[in-house]
Parts: structure tokens; C-alpha cells; sequence
């Protein structure tokens, strides 16, 4: 079976790995962009991807990149804790939280997928069209700077993000993605230790919020790299260039009345090199992933807000379970129907989650109840409402301890010695 992959972000290349690793080694690559930079910010990977990592082999590599945090925190815009919880293996996982600088992530693997694949990632091919031929196989069209070329497969894999291509082709009249209208500011700071030095933080409301995490170990002076992703509900239509590049001063200001005892935001913002900007955007669910033999698979397929930190996970989630089910499967057709019916509506439900603020509507909650701040969370948000929250995104995403614990594993090896 011939598959063609569009897309060497994250999940293209988890893919492209995870379906060697399942037997299907004709693999190829295809990207946009002329090198695989590796650039970016923070990504955290949670449980559920890790555990998918593990059974390919590659957890120990990505693992050297990051931290595993062992807490989160959610606080108000004062800095008052409203919820906290163990994460990784403190929570009663098999497997760890990662937080991993993107780039470094999409680089590793990267070069998972040319020591495995027999074909070299293929840059500089831009989709432009598909056809479907009389023996079932499709055809794919790439623009490049020598002409047009075209790949013939069995499967064609839409792994190209939020601005997909093959996405594009299948939905014409879809239009750009919609904004929330709020804007996200994203950088990195080598700052002072915060806490306890493992712990993952969210402050704020649906109006402003400040997201920081560790991608370091604390230093011999007490500090470590963290990444940061500021937000603020802004005036104007969304449409600032993606990956843009801002002076990180005016983003500290915006969030001068933000010291906590334990944190320092605007000192963060302001001590980062460079700070990206980014609208925050999704894109509506979709009816139907699969047409012949393409389908989506990640942001392609169901981007979502950042809600949960989960988008990168749920793209390798989106890998291992296509290249189980086209190695298990019959048929390219039988493979794909049972990948997406695997997959489809559990994201559908997802997105609405994360349009709903996810795990973060403790924070929503505290700010209309207690906008001034209060005396116990306890007679805000008491710790059922609390845990509820917590517990039902967690199944919503996949990733209950226990349930994700038992789960069967999605390598066809270990489905077939059952």
C-alpha cells in the first residue's frame, strides 16, 4: 500500500512513522516549505500521546528535550488559586506530561522519519490538486519551483494544519478559519524558578490570561526557560500575519498590574527575545473527513483553540489510530472509514469542549462569581463543581487515567497477540 502524507508538521511525521512501525513502510513525505526549521514555542504532550510515543519506541528521545511538569495550577487574574492537580505520573498515569519546545519536536522527528522511511521527506511541494483514478489510487498534484509534479498512492493523508490544503480542495467554500477574537502573544523567558519548578500555570479569565510552563530544569542561579502564550481580547478582524514577530514591551504592559508573590508576568513577557503573535482561531467541525481515498488527520482535520493543551497530542492520537486501522483493516477504504469513525466524532465533541473553555472554565467561573478576587474558592466553586470540570474533559480528550491505563493498544502487533 502506497501512502502519501501532505504535511511534515507533528502530525505528518507521527504518522508517516507510526505506519512504518505498523508494517506499511511505502511511505512518502511531502511538504510545503523548503526546510523543516523547527520553529515555534512550547507544546506540552500530554499522557495519551506519550503513551503512543512509547509503543513506537521514540519516548526516550523526545523525553531528553523537556520537562515533565507534575502539577497545574489555575489561578485568578490576582493570583489566587482556584483548582490544582497532580499531572503525569503524579496523577496516576503509566506515562509522563511532557513540555517540549515545538521546534524541537517537529526536528526529532523529523529525523525519526528519514532514518525509517525509505524515501527522503520531500520540501518545497505544495498540494494543488487530486484526482481520483479508475483503479482506486489517487493522484496527487504538488507545485514546485521546477513545474508541477505528480505522485501517484493508495492513500492520500491531509497532515497540512490549519490552513490545509487538501482541506481547501474538499471544502471550497469553507473560507479562512474563524477568529475568537482574542489574540494570543507567544515567547519564551529564562526567568526565576516559579513554584515549585515543575508546575504548569493558567491566570486569568475569558478576557486575559497568562499561560507559563517549564522547558527547563532550574539553573545554578535559580532560573529556567519557560514557555508563555499571553492573551488578551483585542479590537480588529483577526487577520494578523501568522508567526509575527512583536516588540515584547507594549505585551508587558498590557499585563503591568499582574505581579503575584510567586510570579512576576510582565517581568516574563518582558525578558523574552522575541514574542510571536497569532490570532486565536479554530475551524467548525466537519461532516465527513474521508472522500475516496483521502482523509485529514490533525489541525487538518479538526484544529481547535488551545484550550486543554491538547492539539499536538490529539494529532499523534490522530497518527497512531490511521496507521492501526490501515494495518488491520481489509480494504484502504475499510482502514480509513474505521480510522474516521474512531476519530471524527470524539474531536467533534472535543472542539465544542475547548469553544467552551475545556478544563480552563474554572477560571471563567471564578471571575464572574468573585470578580474582585475572594477569601475561600471553596464558597465560589466548591471542589465537586471543581472536580467535575477537571474529570469531564479529561474523558472528553481521552485521557481518564484509569480508562487510558486499560486501553488497548493501537500496535497492530500487540491487537494481534491478544
Amino acid at each position: 500500500m502506497k501512502i502519501i502524507i501532505v504535511g511534515a508538521g507533528i502530525g505528518g511525521l507521527a504518522a508517516a512513522v507510526s505506519l512504518h512501525e505498523a508494517g506499511l513502510r511505502d511511505v512518502a513525505v511531502y511538504e510545503r516549505s523548503t526546510a523543516i526549521r523547527g520553529l515555534g514555542v512550547g507544546i506540552n504532550l500530554l499522557p495519551h500521546a506519550l503513551r503512543e510515543l512509547t509503543e513506537l519506541g521514540v519516548a526516550e528521545t523526545i523525553a531528553a528535550l523537556g520537562v515533565a511538569p507534575t502539577s497545574l495550577s489555575y489561578f485568578n487574574r490576582h493570583g489566587q488559586r482556584i483548582w490544582s492537580e497532580p499531572r503525569g505520573i503524579a496523577a496516576g498515569y503509566s506515562w509522563p506530561q511532557l513540555s517540549v519546545h515545538r521546534g524541537r519536536l517537529q526536528l526529532a522527528l523529523g529525523d525519526l522519519a528519514e532514518a525509517r522511511l525509505a524515501e527522503p521527506i520531500r520540501l518545497g511541494h505544495r498540494l494543488v490538486g487530486v484526482t481520483a483514478n479508475p483503479d482506486g489510487t489517487e493522484t496527487a498534484r504538488f507545485a514546485t519551483e521546477d513545474g508541477e509534479v505528480e505522485a501517484t498512492g493508495d492513500v492520500i493523508v491531509g497532515a497540512d494544519g490549519i490552513h490545509s490544503a487538501l482541506r481547501a480542495l474538499r471544502y471550497p467554500a469553507e473560507g479562512s478559519p474563524p477568529w475568537s477574537g482574542l489574540t494570543l502573544w507567544r515567547g519564551v523567558s529564562r526567568i526565576p524558578t516559579f513554584l515549585d519548578g515543575r508546575t504548569m500555570i493558567m491566570a486569568g479569565d475569558g478576557e486575559q490570561k497568562f499561560v507559563a510552563y517549564p522547558l527547563s530544569e532550574p539553573d545554578q542561579d535559580g532560573r529556567m526557560l519557560v514557555n508563555f502564550i499571553a492573551e488578551r481580547r483585542v479590537g480588529g478582524t483577526g487577520d494578523a500575519d501568522w508567526n509575527r514577530s512583536v516588540d515584547p514591551g507594549p505585551i508587558a504592559e498590557l499585563f503591568r498590574d499582574w505581579r503575584f508573590d510567586w510570579l512576576d508576568v510582565p517581568a516574563a513577557i518582558a525578558a523574552a527575545d522575541e514574542i510571536l503573535e497569532y490570532p486565536m482561531v479554530d475551524r467548525d467541525a466537519l461532516a465527513q473527513w474521508t472522500f475516496g481515498r483521502t482523509t485529514l488527520l490533525g489541525d487538518a482535520a479538526h484544529a481547535m483553540y488551545p484550550n486543554g493543551s491538547n492539539g499536538g497530542s490529539q494529532a499523534i492520537l490522530d497518527a497512531r489510530t490511521l496507521a492501526f486501522h490501515l494495518a488491520t483493516a481489509g480494504t484502504a477504504e475499510e482502514g480509513l472509514a474505521r480510522y474516521e469513525q474512531a476519530r471524527r466524532p470524539a474531536m467533534t465533541a472535543l472542539l465544542a469542549g475547548t469553544r467552551a473553555t475545556g478544563p480552563e472554565r474554572v477560571m471563567q467561573l471564578a471571575a464572574e462569581r468573585a470578580p474582585q478576587g475572594f477569601t475561600d474558592i471553596d464558597e465560589v466553586i466548591p471542589l465537586a463543581e471543581r472536580e467535575k470540570i477537571a474529570a469531564d474533559y479529561k474523558a472528553a480528550a481521552g485521557f481518564l487515567p484509569s480508562v487510558l491505563n486499560e486501553r488497548a493498544s493501537l500496535t497492530p502487533q500487540a491487537e494481534a497477540s491478544r
